[in-house]
């Protein structure tokens, strides 16, 4: 076995590696020495990546004869991926190890010294501005991040560098399976309501998090955060969230606890600008909450010993991460067109209040909701959220794990209906479908605009349709 690829003999199939976080361990495995291979149920830029890098070809659709002969194989699969998905049945019936891709994360963090990225919002953004800065202070970083981490760079890279920067998703718990050096968390809501059934449950997870830090634990200043930073946690409250965490008053012996904050951002149309630690930081993308992202992954570098300097300089030309408030261009009538991956109520209100900065004469607010349970559950808050536009349009669900059957009488219309009643009479349509939006949208964009289209699921196809659409007629269904 060599040092260098020290997972040579080892043969994964990974399902779900059209995935943004399944793709990022498949091209570590490889670059580790591991042979590969995956599936996944669609084409997406991710396997497509893989492919280019001849990391590897993904099968399209699932089929049992996708996994690889031999019983030497270990499947890995993402969460999205259930237990009856044809692939995970054949492993089991041909006795192959099944792997939930949070036990691979614990591996390949457990090879480096690790900063992992936690909190509800801004893990991919922050977690890429750590490796910007970590890379301007030439420590030669690897990462495995949920996304394209701007500068033309992938999601994922294994280097020989000392530190490795991962993103630590809540979502399906695995930020619990991460071997952590700098435990980073930027903000804690209740989101993933199919895991947590309480916000205090959701923060017991955190704690438990934050508690795996063995060098340093950086933390936005806020009382409720700093708690958690402070608190011990164990299994048993875990396992029984209404156990009440005795407070404490220091995060645990020899790992220090790194408060930020950016109280006073200078925001402007070419981007934020702000204090830390003496220095003047200048940020080419807008956004008080990115001022934050980038103070959170600033103390981060700092922790694993960038020098200020350099890490700053890292951020000046970070031009964020991908499907981050991403300018995807113009419309036929000269209307700028941003993509953003916001799919909960505070981050619409961040990334409309970050293109608000931008100074246009209209602000068009594009959304496709997520998931179901999300919408049901949090569809007055995205209503309030997005009249923070002056111009609304709500689609349909992108349902990704969830079935529609399980969840009647929910759609889009449900987020449309509350943002028209918050709207005090600014235009909301209701647009189920792509077709639909593109026809009306191109018409009712116009020069000086800037229109956002927000969503975890596919909506940024529907921005590039609206970049040199030709302008057409027509109307749109008010809601």
């Amino acid at each position: 076995m060599s040092a260098t690829r020290p997972w040579s003999g080892r043969r994964l199939h990974f399902i779900g590696v059209g995935g943004a976080g399944v793709s990022a361990y498949a091209r570590a495995a490889w670059t580790l020495g591991a042979e590969v291979s995956g599936s996944d149920a669609a084409e997406s830029p991710y396997s497509r990546e893989l492919a280019a890098d001849g990391v590897l070809d993904a099968r399209i659709g699932h089929a049992r004869e996708n996994v690889p002969a031999g019983d030497d194989v270990e499947v890995v699969y993402s969460s999205a991926v259930p237990a009856e998905n044809v692939e995970r049945v054949a492993a089991r019936e041909r006795g192959l190890a099944e792997r939930a891709r949070a036990e691979l994360l614990g591996e390949l963090t457990a090879l480096r010294r690790t900063i992992a990225v936690a909190g509800t919002h801004g893990k991919t953004t922050t977690a890429s501005m750590a490796v910007h800065a970590l890379r301007a202070a030439g420590l030669d970083p690897g990462w495995l991040v949920g996304g394209s981490i701007g500068g033309g760079l992938p999601n994922a890279r294994w280097s020989d560098g000392e530190w490795l920067v991962v993103e630590a998703d809540e979502s399906d718990r695995s930020m619990l399976s991460v071997d952590v050096d700098i435990a980073v968390l930027t903000n804690v809501e209740l989101d993933h309501h199919a895991t947590f059934t309480s916000l205090a449950e959701l923060r017991e997870a955190f704690a438990a998090f934050l508690a795996r830090a063995r060098a340093a634990i950086v933390v936005w200043d806020r009382p409720e955060l700093l708690e958690l930073a402070r608190r011990p946690a164990s299994a048993e409250k875990l396992l029984d969230p209404t156990r009440r965490s005795p407070l404490a008053t220091e995060p645990p012996r020899g790992v220090d606890l790194v408060p930020y904050d950016v109280p006073d951002p200078r925001l402007s149309p070419e981007g934020a600008r702000f204090r830390w630690r003496s220095h003047e930081v200048r940020l080419a993308v807008p956004g008080a909450h990115n001022a934050l992202n980038a103070a959170a992954a600033l103390e981060a570098a700092r922790s694993a010993g960038a020098e200020e300097r350099a890490a700053i300089a890292g951020l000046a030309g970070f031009d964020g991460a991908g499907r981050r408030f991403q300018l995807v261009g113009e419309s036929a009538r000269g209307a700028r067109v941003y993509d953003d991956y916001a799919h909960h109520p505070t981050e619409v209100a961040a990334t409309l209040a970050a293109a608000r900065t931008l100074a246009p004469s209209r602000l068009v607010a594009i959304f496709q909701p997520h998931l179901y349970s999300r919408t049901r559950l949090l569809r007055r808050e995205f209503g309030e959220a997005l009249t923070k536009a002056d111009v609304v349009a709500v689609l349909d669900v992108y349902p990704a794990r969830e079935r529609a059957e399980d969840h009647p009488g929910v759609s889009g219309l449900l987020i449309a209906e509350a943002a028209a009643d918050a709207a005090a009479g600014r235009p909301v349509f209701w647009l189920p479908d792509f077709d639909a939006a593109a026809r009306v949208l191109a018409d009712v964009l116009e020069r000086g605009d800037v229109c956002v289209a927000m969503g975890a699921g596919d909506v940024d196809v529907l921005a590039r349709r609206l970049v040199d659409a030709p302008a057409v007629a027509g109307g749109g269904a008010d809601a």
